[in-house]
């Protein structure tokens, strides 16, 4: 399982435990993180998912495509650590990781 820690818009913490193979958007509606709306379903189509990833592998910031990027390009909120949650594969080398929900556009 995969650990990760979730700071809401609200600074509240929760922290959610996450099977490899899922998408982390997968994993933070699975667990009633509410303020993930992802719209579009995980498709790369909207950018209602944006997540700051705060601690993790250097490899999940600063890899989006380009379509993600063009998406995170509309957020008023953007920021170097910024990504599409449902772009971002969960996978068995990442142990832990720390997300904050981006601010709702």
């Amino acid at each position: 399982m995969i650990k990760i820690k979730v700071i809401d818009r609200d600074g509240s913490e929760k922290e959610i435990d996450a099977k490899s193979g899922i998408t982390l958007m997968e994993a933070l509606r699975d667990n009633g993180i509410d303020s993930v709306l992802a719209l579009c379903g995980g498709c790369c189509s909207c950018a209602t998912c944006h997540v700051f990833i705060e601690k993790g592998p250097k490899s999940l910031v600063g890899t989006a495509s380009e379509d993600e990027d063009d998406l995170l390009e509309t957020s008023e909120s953007r920021r170097p650590s910024s990504r599409l949650s449902c772009q971002i594969e969960l996978e068995n080398h990442i142990e832990e990781l720390t997300v904050e929900i981006a601010p709702e556009d």
